[in-house]
């Protein structure tokens, strides 16, 4: 049923922020008599749609949540007494709220009021679900992913910059549907430059994240495919004062312009987590990309890897100078997981927080 929970919870990947994904489930007599899921900020929470589905049955029922109903006042009223209201004899949560004015709280007044909770079903899963979530509450800004794809000598790109395509279809349709699940994608402008990319879902009908190109001097093509908002919006983050007719040319096609001063993977960061942003995909080249681990906006790595070898001494790696002499200072995953994807395979883990000496 907890699975159950999640699998309606991730109806609403890449909408939810700054809000959690959830899922509710309510079991009377071994059926279910009411499901929902949350959609996003503003709207009633999962428990709420899975009560007004349910109905009467509700009463002594047992209620099934991937995250722990929340017993506070938002935009909307607090879940924990919608439950209490409804006559519910048992609630199932996969996990407790890492948000300070949840946390325990929603369990605490649920046990008060009589009704049995059981705690931790499912956790790890439901955990991971709202990773970004957690993230977001505990540090105070987004949750950054850098992905990148490739060969198995570690090269991004031919020695002329030629990458198209690193992976397989099976490989890249699973970073489309990765973007689904994220708020924003970043990119700097040699990406925009190199590889006029689209970084959509690629799904009619899916979330399309936001698009954010980060350029210091806005020396970027009049014309690329990030500049067509239709499909979904796109950010440029430059430094205050840059090319202002370049400003003025991007903003008449609806690219909407920021300047941060000065602009940096961390500035970016905080300037998204003020815009509500959960999760953020690093889809960048190897200059930004070290910049972004080094001031500590990146948090989960995932690395595409192609058996394919092209060598080339100056060909780009994904990763670039993060000032490692040693191989004891190389930075470590953590938590990490293999897959294969057709004929490629994704490593998949988290980098240990950096020690602020």
């Amino acid at each position: 049923m907890m699975r159950r929970c999640i699998e309606l919870a991730r109806r609403a990947l890449g909408q939810t922020a700054p809000n959690p994904l959830v899922g509710a489930a309510i079991v009377k007599d071994g059926k279910i008599v009411g499901e929902g899921f949350h959609p996003g900020a503003g709207h009633p929470h999962a428990e709420v749609f899975a009560l007004r589905a349910a109905g009467e049955q509700a009463r002594g029922a047992t209620v099934y949540v991937n995250l722990e109903p929340c017993n506070h006042y938002g935009r909307t009223p607090p879940c924990s007494e919608a439950l209490i209201e409804a006559g519910v004899a048992k609630v199932v949560v996969g996990v407790v709220d890492s948000d300070p004015r949840v946390s325990g709280g929603g369990i605490e007044r649920l046990r008060g009021a009589g009704i049995e909770v059981i705690v931790g079903v499912e956790e790890e899963a439901c955990r991971k679900l709202n990773e970004a979530f957690f993230y977001r509450t505990l540090h105070n800004r987004p949750f950054g992913i850098l992905k990148y794809a490739m060969t198995l000598d570690g090269k991004i790109a031919t020695t002329t910059g030629h990458s198209s395509w690193v992976t397989g279809t099976d490989a890249r349709h699973e970073v489309h549907t990765l973007r689904v699940a994220c708020d924003a994608v970043i990119v700097g402008g040699n990406t925009v430059r190199r590889d006029n990319p689209q970084l959509t879902s690629h799904h009619t009908g899916n979330h399309n994240p936001l698009r954010v190109v980060m350029s210091r001097r806005l020396d970027l093509p009049r014309s690329a495919h990030l500049w067509e908002v239709e499909e979904a919006p796109t950010l440029v983050l430059t430094e205050g004062g840059a090319n202002p007719d370049v400003q003025q040319q991007l903003m008449k096609k609806g690219v909407e312009v920021i300047e941060l001063t000065p602009l940096t993977p961390a500035k970016a960061m905080e300037y998204l987590y003020d815009r509500q942003l959960l999760s953020v995909l690093w889809e960048c080249g190897g200059t930004l990309a070290a910049r972004a681990i080094a001031e500590g906006a990146v948090q989960k790595i995932l690395a595409f890897i192609a058996p394919k070898i092209i060598g080339g001494q100056s060909a780009p790696s994904p990763v670039g100078d993060l000032g490692v002499t040693n191989m004891t200072d190389a930075l470590t995953l953590e938590r990490i997981q293999w897959r294969t994807i057709g004929t490629d395979c994704v490593v998949e883990g988290y980098l240990r927080p950096q020690e602020k000496g």
